[in-house]
């Protein structure tokens, strides 16, 4: 009962705070006008609000207070209060995307602290590589501290990697809080089977409904014609979240992958695209997935309920699988993905050369 009314209060916060923040971001002038701030992978029109991570992050760390007392708990919400801070302040200030990264792995390094690692990762061949075995042991001002370097530093880098490649995927209206609300729904049923660490069941069920829910709640407020933008702080805070709820439920990392097989595969492609090109990973563009969707001529409906539909579909196929079919199906769908990706992204350029060329 507790889990229901903890999860109905994260989707009523994060409704009822989204219009606040509305109105608090077009009195300070937290918005996005693409007539004085432009950016290559903006698609929307108009003047909007910036800063959704604000009810979002409302919407879970309020139901979740009354565990702080759970060292797991408190480390994994620090992390998240910095991620929505450097998120908020992004949205008014543009920051470097350096220092947003530097800022990345501070928070990542929050929630290791706390607790949060990868002891081990199971292969394609269902066997284990155990990745607490590499140890680090030295003393600091009298106190013996004992870190398993390997299993924090593939948490450090999972968390990372998650907070930018969820990120990424935001550029449609509706497009984030739909699939991330799909990917913590089935962590939180995932959860109920398996969980480690110093942390119970219920707890990390109730931290993956929770997330789920908020997302839920901030999802009216988003969807086409969207009212106000995720920013970079509900993007990141959805990664971040994501990653630790991945990791709490017995390392269901490869159920995350499958989940969010198509904007991770986006995010696998963009980055090489870039490198290649010589540029910045970091540096933004108009190359993604749901830019060559929309300039194929769908909709901004049709792109979320798509994604959602993938995430969903998948998600649904990743209760029924062990470790090796997970892998295996992570293999197809990516191959699948990529194809679709790379293919819509070559026919959206050959569509915009030849209207270019019916002009001319």
């Amino acid at each position: 009962m507790q889990m229901i009314i903890r999860s109905i209060l994260a989707f009523l916060i994060a409704l009822t705070a989204t219009p606040l923040t509305i109105r608090l971001a077009q009195r300070y002038n937290l918005v996005t006008d693409p007539d004085k701030r432009k950016h290559p992978a903006h698609t929307h029109l108009g003047v909007l609000p910036r800063g959704g991570g604000f009810p979002l992050y409302l919407g879970i760390m309020l139901p979740l207070l009354p565990f702080i007392t759970n060292k797991i708990v408190f480390f994994i919400l620090l992390g998240a209060t910095l991620t929505t801070v450097v998120g908020l302040l992004d949205d008014k200030y543009d920051l470097s995307p350096y220092l947003r990264f530097g800022l990345n792995i501070a928070a990542a390094l929050i929630a290791v602290v706390g607790g949060i690692g990868i002891p081990f990762i199971t292969n394609p061949f269902d066997t284990v590589l155990h990745l607490d075995q590499w140890v680090l042991n030295f003393s600091l001002f009298g106190n013996e501290l004992r870190i398993l370097w390997v299993a924090d530093l593939a948490a450090i880098l999972w968390i990372v990697w998650c907070m930018n490649m969820v990120n990424w995927s935001k550029g449609v209206d509706g497009q984030l809080p739909g699939f991330v609300a799909v990917a913590a729904l089935f962590l939180g049923i995932l959860s109920l089977r398996f969980t480690r660490h110093d942390i119970s069941t219920e707890i990390v069920t109730l931290m993956s409904f929770v997330t789920a829910f908020a997302f839920l709640g901030f999802l009216p407020w988003n969807f086409y014609p969207q009212r106000i933008l995720p920013g970079y702080a509900a993007g990141s805070l959805a990664g971040y979240m994501l990653a630790v709820l991945a990791i709490l439920s017995w390392g269901k990392l490869g159920t995350l992958m499958l989940v969010l097989a198509l904007p991770m595969t986006d995010a696998v492609l963009v980055f090489f695209r870039r490198v290649l090109r010589k540029e910045s990973p970091f540096r933004a563009d108009r190359r993604h997935f749901h830019h060559s969707l929309l300039d194929m001529g769908w909709s901004r409906r049709r792109i979320a309920v798509f994604y959602w539909l993938v995430s969903l579909i998948v998600g649904f196929f990743s209760l029924w699988m062990n470790s090796e079919k997970k892998m295996f199906a992570l293999f197809l769908f990516t191959f699948i993905l990529s194809g679709m990706v790379i293919g819509s992204f070559n026919f959206a350029k050959y569509l915009k050369r030849q209207l270019t060329e019916s002009i001319i």
